[in-house]
């Protein structure tokens, strides 16, 4: 079974709604309170690029449930300006907007896996996966 959600990113108050989505995403597919917390903070942070460095775009949470595992998939889609260094974007203390420089090497952290695709000129997306541990799945 797959569900999906999007929302529309174009001001600070659909980051919220992004966020509130994920954590109820997560707490419906079986996720205790700490996953959810890891969750609705990488659905922030890439929210919050888009944001900052695209103006809009959109997050889709997909809640996955098969038959033997569950998780959430997260893809964050703009078409802003691209990522000319992704490497470089995920050195930890690396800064563009004058943060702490943990925004995507935390979202990685956070997460099971992370892909990044971008293109100068044309946007970003990110994919990011979060699933729960084995034996932890009643489905």
């Amino acid at each position: 079974m797959r569900d999906e959600s999007n929302i529309e990113i174009i001001t600070e108050w659909d980051i919220v709604t992004a966020r509130q989505l994920g954590r109820n995403e997560a707490k419906k597919v079986g996720f205790g309170t700490v996953d959810q917390a890891r969750i609705t903070t990488a659905i922030s942070e890439l929210a919050r690029n888009i944001y900052l460095f695209a103006k809009a775009g959109e997050i889709r949470i997909e809640s996955v449930i098969e038959e033997n595992r569950a998780g959430l998939i997260i893809t964050a889609i703009d078409k802003g300006p691209g990522i000319e260094d992704i490497r470089k974007v995920m050195e930890e203390g690396f800064t563009t907007s004058g943060g702490l420089g943990s925004g995507l090497p935390g979202v990685k952290r956070l997460m099971d896996s992370m892909e990044i695709q971008s293109a100068l000129g044309k946007g970003t997306t990110v994919r990011i996966e979060k699933w729960l541990k084995a034996g932890s799945v009643s489905l």
